[in-house]
């Protein structure tokens, strides 16, 4: 998928340089690469299993030793901040590894419960469970102000340097945050049937809100902005994407657009029965679609599904698996390099597992070092 865009430069890009130039489809000199490795690495230092190499590193210097890029959730979607309404009250209790979220409202309470663990985390209790709750909530996220801290991302923004472009997650999209924060799967599809007028404000209540949160994105100076929706065909199939989901994306795209950022979505499940709306989205790209053997597309599938939209990962995790032979890997990566660049950030669909080998991680920014050096050199 090659565009000849690259024959105007003439020098080394940064990674910051080249992760924007990619987005914005501008010429660049190489693609980048960004593992995610942060859980792979919070997981192991926890647990004290940080290979020797790496037992007294941050995760910068560890990006910095695997010489590849990283994709920066973990600073900067602290920036995007709210604060409840004057009269919600918000509590956060915890008993060992148990977590309950409380607010408490003019219309009554809602709570969510979640076990944590030192490599995960789940939710046993969703907030909301009746009419009564759904009120509840409407309440709160009407009530709630959202802010850029920009003093946060200035001083994240200065650790960065140029080891990457800023991004961060905006909130999950209405319906996904019913299923995975609000209400759960299969309460949100029964209530889809028993009581749709729930679930239709709800959604209408989450979207205003989000226009908020989008005029406060719109003014800040972060370019390129994650829809973190994790999508999924088996609870989100493509009439419920449809109805809900394609219209809030193009209006987040319109409006985002004019302000000049640039945004991808994060559809990191089962999605053969959808990729054939993806450009439908009108999104700069999508992240986290996984092939095969993990997940349930090929390689070529998605390009004939994508077409020129930037592609945010593609080697499954399997592939960093320590059973896996690093020859397998060597072709993986190609595949997907040859398949989708220039219009690719190359990464982990959708990140190292705890147990994956660092040192595979390493022999893919090798590949890419050679990739990108061939490609400079004309021979692409």
């Amino acid at each position: 998928m090659q565009t000849g865009n690259e024959s105007t430069i003439t020098r080394t890009m940064t990674f910051r340089e080249r992760t924007l130039a990619i987005m914005a489809h501008q010429p660049t000199d190489g693609i980048v690469y960004q593992p995610r490795c942060e859980h792979w690495y919070e997981v192991n230092k926890r647990q004290g299993t940080l290979p020797k190499r790496y037992a007294d590193m941050s995760l910068l210097d560890l990006y910095d030793d695997l010489r590849c890029s990283l994709r920066t959730y973990h600073m900067f979607n602290w920036c995007l901040k709210y604060k409840e309404g004057p009269k919600v009250k918000y509590e956060e209790i915890v008993d060992g590894a148990i977590h309950t979220y409380i607010w408490t409202t003019p219309l009554g309470s809602v709570q969510t419960r979640m076990r944590v663990t030192e490599s995960a985390w789940h939710t046993e209790k969703y907030p909301v469970e009746s009419p009564d709750d759904a009120r509840v909530m409407e309440y709160i996220v009407q009530s709630r102000e959202y802010e850029f801290d920009l003093d946060l991302f200035e001083k994240y923004d200065a650790e960065l340097g140029d080891r990457a472009a800023p991004m961060m997650c905006f909130p999950r999209i209405n319906i996904q945050r019913l299923f995975l924060e609000f209400m759960g799967v299969e309460p949100t599809l029964y209530a889809l049937v028993d009581t749709p007028e729930i679930v239709e404000r709800l959604i209408e209540v989450i979207n205003r809100s989000d226009d908020q949160a989008l005029e406060v994105m719109a003014k800040s100076p972060l370019q390129i902005i994650n829809f973190g929706d994790n999508i999924d065909q088996h609870f989100l199939p493509p009439y419920l994407l449809e109805r809900f989901v394609l219209p809030q994306y193009h209006h987040r795209v319109d409006f985002l657009h004019k302000a000049g950022k640039y945004m991808h979505a994060h559809w990191d499940g089962s999605v053969k029965a959808l990729l054939p709306l993806a450009k439908q989205t009108r999104l700069d790209g999508i992240e986290a679609l996984t092939p095969l053997p993990q997940g349930d597309v090929t390689i070529p599938e998605i390009a004939d599904a994508i077409g020129d939209m930037v592609l945010l990962d593609g080697i499954p995790m399997t592939s960093f698996l320590p059973s896996y032979s690093n020859e397998d890997l060597e072709a993986d990566a190609r595949q997907v390099i040859e398949t989708f660049s220039p219009n690719l950030i190359l990464g982990v669909s959708d990140e190292p597992s705890p147990v994956c080998d660092i040192e595979k991680v390493r022999l893919v920014s090798e590949i890419v070092e050679s990739y990108n050096k061939t490609r400079s050199a004309g021979s692409v």
